[in-house]
């Protein structure tokens, strides 16, 4: 992560900040209510930016462009699952837990929730690709490995995670990247957090944030195992982060510029 005291050392910062005050979109700088802090980064830099920016209509949008490589990658490199001895009569849910702040207890409640939910649903297989930190490896070891329909794998490389998304039914993660990807694949996404980098994904009810405890995870997976009218609310809300046209879109708006 790169600090908000990183970005202030360029030289257009105090004239963005000063671009800002002149609009009073940003009240109070000069006071000393809005500082640089090195709590935030620089991609919170730049998502405030385009939001700003985008008030005086500046901004072009296109949509982020890995759900482009996302899209291209699921229809052109379709991975062989067959390692991993997926039943292809029960519906998968893909884990995903590696954050730091999940390390000891919460991620030991992830993992109770997950024992309980495939004890609870027999139609039920989990996949967890498991990082390799040792923080993450001693518990879900200790408490998953062994399980009956609980697959815990190596970490994968891009274009087979793609092809997983694109087969599990459910995804539960703490990734940002996935919160972004996984709706453009039509896949309910359960965070495993109490907050969000990703608002919008929870605005557009692509994303329900969950957290780690373990009786919250469970009832929110089995809301969307027994409600169909829940999964489909989830599962066919616009991804607000793309459609898989940014790419061409960007390339369009160059050749007017240059033009």
């Amino acid at each position: 992560k790169s600090s908000f005291a990183d970005v202030s050392s360029k030289e257009w910062y105090s004239s963005y900040i000063g671009y800002l005050e002149k609009y009073d979109v940003i009240n109070g700088y000069n006071d000393g209510t809005f500082k640089p802090d090195a709590s935030v980064t620089r991609a919170e830099f730049v998502a405030m930016t385009v939001r700003y920016y985008d008030l005086f209509n500046d901004v072009n949008k296109t949509g982020n462009t890995v759900i482009d490589a996302l899209l291209h990658t699921v229809e052109n490199n379709k991975a062989d699952l067959s390692y991993i001895g997926l039943n292809p009569d029960l519906k998968t849910i893909l884990l995903t837990s590696h954050r730091r702040e999940n390390f000891g207890e919460p991620i030991r409640n992830i993992c109770k929730a997950v024992l309980e939910l495939v004890e609870k649903n027999k139609d039920i297989q989990v996949v967890y690709p498991v990082h390799l930190n040792p923080n993450v490896q001693q518990p879900v070891k200790e408490i998953l490995d062994g399980k009956e329909r609980i697959h815990l794998i190596e970490p994968m490389e891009y274009a087979p995670f793609c092809s997983l998304m694109k087969e599990a039914h459910i995804i539960m993660t703490d990734s940002g990247g996935v919160q972004e990807e996984a709706p453009s694949l039509g896949k309910p996404v359960l965070v495993l957090r109490s907050t969000t980098e990703r608002p919008e994904a929870v605005e557009y009810g692509t994303v329900k944030l969950v957290g780690t405890d373990t009786n919250k995870i469970v009832e929110e997976v089995q809301k969307l195992l027994d409600n169909p009218d829940e999964y489909q609310k989830m599962s066919e809300s616009v991804n607000p982060y793309g459609d898989g046209l940014a790419c061409q879109r960007i390339v369009e708006i160059i050749k007017k510029e240059l033009a």
